[in-house]
């Protein structure tokens, strides 16, 4: 099938004591990072099995001690892997875009995160069919912030470097910044994603995968 966009997935490397520490407690570090783990690739998974798509992969923090990475490094074979660079994350997931196009030239790009492990193919698939029609696409979350933002000019990306991450008004800035740029974002789906062990049990009451086992592992 001819490729018709990018779906980048950026994700950090699910160490003990690195990824998901506001799961702790009631989670271990280990039992955070094995939470972690399962949520890449539930979401990588997801991503293989998307018609259309180019599975780019941006990177931060050392996989080689991340749980289950013998695993996600088969998992990363089937992607284009690239290395986050910047200092703040809205300036990582700026460069991030601007990477996998210069990778990709010429591909419209969907950019998610490994924090919503519910996410379906048909789903990504739909929000990618939306990219076709418009210049933007942007997936919120309950929280205030966003889970997916897709563009059809990836240079667009360039305004995360100026919207503040992880805030209730994340979400209306970036739709802000868009569209002041002229890429007015359609709204998809919202999904919620995980932050806390109470967002880990309700994604995992509703999702498939590995996802579910490693927050039942979790002492309630």
């Amino acid at each position: 099938m001819t490729a018709r966009f990018c779906l980048l997935v950026v994700a950090k490397a699910p160490v003990p004591g690195f990824a998901k520490t506001r799961l702790c407690p009631p989670a271990s570090p280990d039992q955070a990072a094995e939470i972690a783990a399962a949520a890449l690739l539930d979401t990588l998974d997801a991503v293989a099995a998307t018609p259309g798509a180019v599975p780019v992969v941006a990177v931060t923090g050392d996989f080689a001690a991340a749980a289950r990475s013998a695993e996600i490094r088969r998992a990363l074979t089937r992607t284009t892997v690239l290395d986050q660079r910047g200092g703040p994350f809205g300036e990582r997931l700026a460069n991030a875009h601007a990477d996998t196009a210069a990778r990709h030239p010429g591909l419209p790009v969907l950019q998610i995160g490994m924090d919503t492990p519910q996410v379906r193919p048909e789903l990504l698939a739909a929000a990618a069919a939306d990219l076709a029609a418009h210049q933007a696409v942007l997936g919120r979350a309950p929280d205030g912030g966003w889970w997916a933002l897709g563009l059809r000019d990836p240079a667009a990306a360039r305004v995360l470097a100026d919207v503040p991450m992880s805030r209730s008004d994340t979400g209306d800035r970036t739709h802000a910044a868009l569209s002041r740029r002229g890429a007015v974002p359609r709204d998809l789906a919202k999904l919620s994603d995980v932050d806390t062990m109470a967002d880990a049990r309700a994604v995992a009451s509703v999702c498939r995968g590995r996802f579910p086992a490693a927050v039942a592992a979790v002492t309630r």
